[in-house]
């Protein structure tokens, strides 16, 4: 039974406190490779940190080559043993809906770790691990869905085309939604046939070591999921130039991403799907209605979860005739929506993930001030322990000034006004990035035009991120190449085969 599993229900600030004094010394710190928890080969330690209060929440093992080599061999030797790529579908969905089952039943243990672990209030680590369970439940159960195809022939001949799983998947991921995340990579992987390699970020680590006790108790066999704690630039890049393992999945920055291609050139032309940087466009035209109600929205796209959001909506295009009293009802929804303590249900904002962070989005802010956008709130960091960065919101940005163009990556919003709706296309689609595109109208042919002009992975029209499952998430341009989520996300991890068969008369 683990520290917290006899409470079911923690709902006060004092809960998710007496909770967390309780868990954080029965925390697994070690690499879980090849179906036991181990040290690092060279013995190495990693810290991660409460950036709430600054404070050290354990030493984990960080991982190098040395370990990487010893998780693919494992998954390789697993992979070629059938243990898992060779089972029925119903099988393996019937594993993965109790690893779903066992996360239900941990889900608090779950949520405060990615809360202790990376600064997100503890309410909103709750919807993510809700919608890392419902990931697994609805990949499960998507197993036996997806058909190979019978080819076209004559009478004299059969073709068969069957989908057969990759093999070795790495699949690294990043702090922001640190579950959530995980499952979009493994579930689908997994549901294919794969043995998958898990390497969680460096700052957020303990969700995923937990998932893997989780898994091995839900029945998955010897080196099937197995999870790498360390450094990009050193377990993930061994893993990225690895001959033996088959396809890499990430999500990160675009500068990582492109690294991550060049090293599978490197190697053995490994697949590798991407889901990078965002610099998404919300544009609002002046036919809303209810506009209260779409500034709140606009608000919460770029605040929520302090903004370390892929697909957060940080450049706000509004139409000049409203863009005034517009950004007066963004500022006001902004006052409800300031950071607190992470453990406290009603927080609406948390800590940045660290201080690298934090001083990389105040170096942003100062930045915004120097260029001459115009401050409307917010701006300065919160006294006291933590890394508490407020909302903030800059009028008067063009496409010259760098918080215009470059990820930030924190609760940074920048506004632009448009008086055509040419123009409002144009300097939405005036970014490198392709990941995300919002727009609010009621006008139905507007909707239409511009939806499709939009040049985005992922469009919401009068929503921001309401997309569940059944949505494929993903990008263009530099936000990357991958598609997680839906039925797409299972096509991903398998390789198509033909079988030619002669039929004999």
């Amino acid at each position: 039974m683990s520290a917290i599993e006899s409470v079911q229900s923690p709902t006060t600030q004092a809960d998710w406190q007496a909770l967390a004094d309780r868990l954080i010394p029965s925390l697994e710190t070690r690499a879980f490779i090849d179906d036991a928890f181990v040290d690092a080969v060279d013995g190495a330690t990693l810290e991660t940190i409460n950036p709430a209060s600054g404070e050290t929440l354990a030493h984990i093992a960080s991982c190098d080559a040395a370990d990487a080599e010893r998780a693919v061999a494992a998954a390789r030797a697993a992979y070629a043993r059938g243990d898992w790529s060779r089972r029925s579908p119903a099988e393996r969905k019937r594993v993965l809906l109790r690893l779903a089952e066992l996360m239900e039943a941990h889900k608090h243990e779950l949520a405060l770790l990615d809360t202790l672990d990376m600064g997100k209030p503890v309410s909103s680590s709750l919807g993510d691990i809700n919608g890392a369970i419902g990931c697994l439940r609805y990949t499960a159960e998507g197993i036996d869905k997806v058909y190979g195809e019978v080819a076209p022939t004559g009478d004299d001949s059969l073709g068969l085309v069957l989908r057969e799983p990759l093999g070795v998947v790495a699949s690294i991921v990043p702090w922001n939604f640190p579950l959530m995340m995980t499952a979009w990579k493994i579930a689908p992987a997994l549901a294919a046939g794969n043995c998958v390699i898990l390497k969680p970020s460096e700052k957020s680590p303990l969700s995923a070591l937990r998932l893997a006790q989780l898994a091995k108790e839900a029945g998955l066999p010897r080196g099937i999921f197995q999870v790498l704690p360390g450094y990009g630039h050193t377990v993930g890049k061994a893993l990225a130039l690895s001959m033996d393992v088959d396809c890499l999945a990430f999500t990160g920055s675009t500068q990582v991403g492109k690294q991550l291609m060049q090293y599978a050139g490197q190697s053995n032309l490994k697949r590798v799907y991407l889901e990078c940087g965002g610099k998404s466009p919300n544009l609002v035209f002046a036919d809303c209605k209810n506009l209260d109600r779409v500034a709140q929205h606009a608000a919460a796209a770029i605040f929520h979860n302090q903004g370390e959001v892929c697909i957060a909506g940080s450049r706000l295009l509004v139409e000049n005739t409203i863009r005034e009293a517009f950004v007066d009802q963004v500022v006001e929804a902004a006052k409800a929506m300031q950071p607190g303590d992470p453990l406290d249900p009603a927080s609406f904002m948390g800590a940045m993930v660290d201080e690298t962070q934090y001083r990389r989005v105040l170096d942003y802010i100062a930045k915004g001030r120097e260029e001459g956008a115009r401050l409307r709130t917010g701006g300065q960091a919160l006294d006291g322990a933590g890394y508490f960065i407020p909302p903030t919101v800059f009028d008067g940005v063009t496409p010259a000034m760098t918080i215009g163009r470059e990820e930030i990556f924190g609760p940074v919003l920048a506004v632009f006004g448009f008086d055509r709706e040419d123009e409002a296309v144009a300097l939405a689609n005036d970014s490198d990035y392709g990941l995300a595109a919002g727009l609010w109208s009621q006008d139905i042919d507007r909707v239409m035009r511009v939806s499709r002009r939009l040049h985005s992975g992922q469009v919401f029209v009068n929503n921001w991120a309401g997309p569940d499952m059944t949505v494929p998430f993903g990008g263009v341009k530099q936000s990357g190449n991958g598609r997680d989520k839906s039925l797409h996300s299972l096509e991903e991890y398998t390789e198509l085969k033909t079988v030619w068969m002669a039929l004999t008369p």
